[in-house]
């Protein structure tokens, strides 16, 4: 029974477990809500260290996406996949189609994407066995890697932090850690540079931190070091958790604000504990919004990056009125967010029925 309290503490309408042994598949789909609309929500893969692990986060990060599509104000639900393996030694043909085959299972009910440890080509391999796949290449009707669009819309959340707590939201200057130089921390990097920021950066792949340092102007920071950096923004952009009792007594920074997902590894604790130490703290589900409204281009017509960029800018809006409700109703940050989200999937839950066919496009639709 602890497994089925789980999923319904968190308030999941759908978990399925995906096993084909022949192919080395062992996955999990969740479905945390379609008040708003379908399930979309990236397929991570990781070599977890238990099944209770893997089962953890995605509860977390599915009940994330319900948050973020409805703080960024589109009409999608929340949904997240994980597959228990390496990516760099476990990927294949045969394994993501049996992965696309549960998710046509679910027959919209989830869209699947790229997340951490998968990329477009895996996409485009899952959509030979499913339509409810985002995130692919032009040449199949999609936008592509949507980490650029992901870190501009963390950019647009930093900004809106740095004017929140120094008045304005000028960057040439500030210190800036990121860590994470994947997809979308390297991206960010490069974003910042041309704000004229200064640059610490650690990861775990030497080649990545060697990258950033090259083209980003970045000085590489050990793994152990970056989250006590001396900065003005510390940007968590690798795993979830980051934020805990053991770390936030130790930051040195006045802003946290990265593209991370779940980085409050207890939400209230951790939320108050920043808060104590007159740490801003930019919720992750609003900041790291943009990869989502990529996807969500694709599936509301011709994909245009351009209205995605644009749209994306709203990041930078979403995050003050967090900020506003936050120091009105005097809590803190995460649970301004959390409010901000639940108002609109309330209001929209108050009107009834949904149609999902007015807001997902042809590709999608066609038998």
């Amino acid at each position: 029974m602890e497994l089925f309290d789980q999923i319904s503490s968190m308030g999941h309408e759908r978990v399925l477990l995906c096993s084909n042994p022949d192919v080395g598949l062992c996955a999990i789909i969740a479905v945390h809500s379609t008040e708003l609309g379908p399930g979309l929500g990236g397929c991570r893969m990781w070599p977890y260290e238990s099944d209770a692990d893997a089962l953890r986060d995605v509860l977390r990060l599915s009940r994330g996406m319900t948050y973020k599509a409805a703080a960024a104000g589109i009409n999608l639900g929340g949904g997240k996949a994980v597959i228990i393996g390496d990516p760099k030694h476990d990927k294949s043909e045969v394994l993501f189609r049996a992965f696309g085959r549960f998710v046509e299972s679910l027959n919209g009910l989830y869209i699947t994407a790229e997340d951490v440890g998968t990329d477009v080509e895996d996409m485009e391999i899952i959509l030979s066995e499913t339509r409810w796949v985002t995130g692919i290449s032009p040449a199949h009707g999609g936008g592509g890697d949507p980490s650029p669009v992901t870190a501009f819309g963390t950019l647009q959340g930093i900004k809106a932090a740095v004017r929140k707590k120094f008045g304005e939201p000028e960057l040439r200057g500030r210190c800036v850690a990121i860590q994470g130089l994947g997809s979308v921390g390297f991206h960010l990097a490069k974003y910042l540079q041309q704000e004229g920021a200064k640059l610490f950066g650690a990861d775990i792949d030497g080649e990545q931190v060697d990258r950033a340092a090259e083209e980003c102007g970045l000085e590489p920071v050990s793994t152990d070091e970056i989250l006590q950096v001396d900065c003005d923004v510390l940007a968590p952009c690798a795993l979830g958790a980051v934020l805990n009792d053991e770390t936030i007594p130790r930051l040195r920074c006045q802003i946290v604000a990265g593209a991370a997902n779940n980085q409050l590894d207890q939400e209230d604790r951790d939320g108050a504990a920043l808060t104590a130490r007159d740490i801003l703290y930019a919720p992750d589900f609003v900041i790291n919004a943009g990869g989502l409204i990529n996807v969500y281009n694709e599936l509301t017509g011709e994909y245009n990056r351009e209205r995605a960029m644009r749209m994306t800018r709203g990041i930078y809006i979403n995050m003050m009125r967090v900020f506003e409700i936050s120091e009105r109703d005097g809590i803190p940050t995460h649970v301004a967010a959390d409010r901000m989200a639940e108002e609109r999937i309330a209001a929209i839950k108050s009107l009834g029925a949904r149609n999902w066919g007015r807001m997902i496009n042809h590709r999608l639709t066609a038998p």
